[in-house]
């Protein structure tokens, strides 16, 4: 695998699109300061996966975009070149198998491409776009295909301008995790961090099935105290139905035996009550032909009817008659009233006022005396005539009411008549049938006596049939009893089916004896016992307050199996638990072996990098331990209270001091300048700081070589002499790694295949130039 090519398009200083391709070990990009050089490395860095934007040198996704610039002072200041909406880096890999090597036949990159393009777009809303051979991806995936190569967004393999010196001012942890990338163990700890967020999750998702499980346990506890209360009904059920089919069956057969016994009862009482009615009726047939007492009877009982009927007749033909009389009554009384207004409205108007003026004269000649006696009769004639009119008088209209009224009442009078002389008729009839009444009455009492015998035997056979029909009348009590113990047999047929199902009804082949008294009569105590049972448990079945027993059961057992799928899952999970941690111990081990292996080999390669720079001394990376102050916590203090007196003083006097714990490993860097006693790295000077960064990155970059590294002026602090010896070490490490070196250094420049010139005109766009020093030999030859 090798790098083949780079396109930059409107990235920072880019603003059009620029293509620089690798066909050399080794390639240099130059250029005077502030063309842009370094934005090609930051453009391997961004299409990487880089995610910091500040160590790209901006603070938002839009500052790694083109912002246009301003053109010549000529032109007026108008822009040159349009500020660009997007800024895209494209990176193409060569993925072809190896041919020769421990990797013979296996591609670099984990992907079945022969040729690999991985490209990174950024817009203005800092929102980013991922792509592989064209096909949109995640950053998870493009970081996953590159771990497997030993590349990354940042690492050894790309060291940015004035980050030579990183390696050494990081602190012990970060060192660790720079050489654990350069070893190619970040595969590990990335397997590791994802087996760690599986275990948290796993964790989680333990606490959980446990809350579930927590929360279903009050209703599978109530649910479980149910179906208890359910197997209880279902015992009593059990009970229930043996009761209920014995019961039903012995109830069947006394209700079968008590018919038959009342059926066989009632025959022989049928049959002599039937007998005696054939006797009495005979009986009473002898005794109308020897005495006639029947035919007299008829007679008297036709003379009551006949009575009867002239009474009826005769009080209705007074009620007529009372009725008519009320009617004349009315009549008379609306004439007189009549005749009274009449009277009264003529004497005001014509009489009255003339006839009291005749009797005021007929008192003048009162006093003589020969003509007295006929003045005396005209004042009566005229009183008469004054009382008269003064109580009424006849008009024209009043007269014709008056007679339609006296013609009614003459009509009236003569159905009065009529009545009279029927009501009169009808009293003589009365009187008539009364006498002969009486008369046949008396005579039937004469014969009496002689029929007194008969009659006896009668007597005799009516209160043989009276006896016979109490005792008829006794056994349709009992039948009538027994029917309506027939009904509530059949009410608990039905009542015990709905209860305790069909098995109670189903009872045909069960033998039971008829109970039997010692007397010999139908025993119902015993039953009546059985009764007593089943209302028993049928109350206590209804107290249970199981409820419907099939939805219970049902609820319980899809809690119980939820319940169960909870502990198998928590079980699982436990499993995966453990299997996780052994996963993350083992990870542990084999990254602890591998980089202490590795940390050797680096050391191998750091001593004979640092040898040929320095001319001698030593150098060699340490694996320390961070050491971390903490405040001793109450616990402490709680242990040492369990010791002895004296560790308790000394716990609680040192309760609020600090002390010292051991943290996490890390790497330390030991160094011995040749004829200087300076060890630490604090007292070397930038020259040698410079001098032993170069030395420990090219012996990492030795040990597990990547595919490319990128340095970017890591040879400004150089001297003459010290470049010609790191002009040596990157053709020898150009045989391990594709070199991408942006320098100034004149003897680096003459070590490149291929040779970059950056420049940046007045629109403030960075431009590329190429010579390719490989090719020009090969024309020159």
């Amino acid at each position: 695998m090798y790098l083949k090519s780079l396109e930059i398009t409107g990235f920072k200083s880019f603003a059009k699109k620029a293509s620089l391709h690798f066909n050399s070990p080794i390639s240099a990009i130059v250029g005077p300061n502030g063309s842009g050089k370094s934005n090609a490395a930051e453009a391997f860095r961004f299409v990487l996966g880089e995610q910091s934007i500040k160590s790209m040198r901006g603070k938002r996704g839009e500052d790694l975009i083109f912002n246009g610039g301003a053109g010549p002072a000529s032109s007026g200041g108008s822009a040159a070149g349009g500020r660009a909406n997007r800024a895209g880096v494209k990176v193409i890999f060569d993925n072809a198998p190896e041919s020769s090597g421990p990797n013979a036949g296996k591609r670099a990159l984990n992907i079945d491409y022969d040729e690999v393009t991985i490209e990174r777009v950024v817009h203005r809303d800092s929102s980013n776009e991922y792509l592989i051979n064209g096909s949109p991806v995640r950053l998870k995936d493009i970081s996953e295909l590159l771990s497997g190569a030993h590349i990354g967004a940042s690492g050894h393999h790309i060291i940015s301008q004035g980050e030579a010196d990183r390696i050494l001012s990081a602190n012990i942890r970060e060192r660790r995790e720079m050489v654990e990338d350069a070893l190619g163990l970040k595969i590990y700890q990335y397997k590791k961090d994802e087996s760690v967020r599986k275990l948290e999750k796993t964790e989680e998702n333990m606490k959980s099935v446990e809350s579930l499980r927590r929360e279903i346990a009050p209703h599978l506890k109530f649910l479980k105290k149910q179906v208890e209360k359910v197997e209880k009904v279902q015992e009593m059920r059990d009970t229930l139905r043996g009761l209920y089919r014995e019961y039903l069956k012995r109830e069947e057969i006394y209700l079968k035996a008590e018919r038959k016994a009342v059926d066989h009862e009632k025959q022989s009482p049928t049959h002599e009550l039937a007998k005696l009615d054939h006797e009495l009726a005979a009986a009473k047939a002898h005794l109308a032909e020897s005495k006639n007492r029947d035919a007299k009877s008829d007679e008297v009982i036709a003379l009551e009817g006949k009575l009867a009927g002239v009474r009826t007749h005769k009080d209705s033909v007074g009620r007529d008659l009372g009725k008519i009389e009320g009617e004349i009554n009315a009549g008379i009384r609306a004439i007189q009233k009549e005749r009274d207004k009449q009277a009264r409205d003529e004497f005001k108007t014509i009489y009255l006022k003339d006839v009291e003026a005749i009797v005021h004269k007929i008192n003048q000649f009162e006093s003589m005396s020969d003509a007295r006696a006929l003045f005396a009769e005209i004042k009566n004639l005229f009183t008469g005539f004054i009382n008269l009119h003064k109580h009424g008088g006849q008009g024209g209209a009043g007269m014709d009411i008056i007679g339609d009224i006296e013609k009614d009442i003459a009509r009236l009078k003569q159905q009065k008549t009529e009545l009279e002389a029927a009501l009169s008729k009808a009293s003589d009839d009365e009187r008539t049938l009364t006498a002969e009444y009486h008369a046949l009455r008396e005579k039937i009492e004469r014969e009496k006596d002689v029929d007194r015998d008969a009659e006896k035997n009668v007597f005799k056979i009516i209160a043989r049939q009276n006896e016979i029909r109490g005792i008829l009348n006794a056994l349709r009590t009992r039948e009538d009893k027994l029917v309506i113990e027939e009904e509530a047999w059949k009410r608990e047929l039905q009542e015990a089916y709905a209860i305790v199902g069909r098995e109670a009804v189903d009872y045909a082949g069960l033998e039971f004896a008829y109970e039997l008294t010692a007397e010999g009569r139908s025993d119902r105590s015993p039953q009546d016992e059985r009764r007593r049972q089943i209302e028993k448990i049928k109350i206590r079945i209804e107290d249970s307050g199981a409820g419907n027993s099939a939805d219970i059961m049902k609820e319980f057992k899809e809690v119980e199996e939820r319940d169960g799928f909870l502990a198998r899952e928590l079980e699982d999970l436990e499993k995966s638990r453990v299997s996780l941690i052994a996963l993350i111990a083992d990870l542990d081990a084999r990254l602890d072996h591998e980089f202490r292996e590795g940390i050797l080999k680096i050391n191998a390669q750091f001593q004979n990098f640092f040898s040929l720079m320095f001319g001698g001394g030593t150098a060699e990376l340490v694996v320390v331990r961070e050491k971390r102050r903490k405040k001793k916590s109450d616990t402490d203090l709680a242990a040492a209270l369990d010791n002895d007196a004296d560790a308790m003083e000394d716990a609680a006097a040192g309760a609020d001091g600090e002390g010292e714990e051991e943290g996490r490993e890390g790497i330390d860097i030991s160094v011995n300048l040749p004829r200087k006693k300076v060890k630490a790295l604090m007292m070397l000077s930038g020259g040698e700081r410079a001098l032993t960064s170069i030395a420990l990155l090219f012996a990492i970059s030795q040990v597990n070589p990547p595919p490319f590294i990128i340095l970017d002026e890591t040879d400004a602090a150089l001297d003459e002499a010290n470049s010609r010896k790191y002009g040596d070490m990157i053709e020898n490490l150009s045989k391990l790694s594709q070199l991408i070196l942006i320098t100034h250094n004149r003897e680096t420049m003459s070590r490149a295949g291929i040779l970059y010139g950056v420049t940046m005109g007045a629109d403030g766009a960075s431009k590329l130039l190429s010579i390719q020093f490989d090719e020009a030999v090969r024309v020159a030859k």
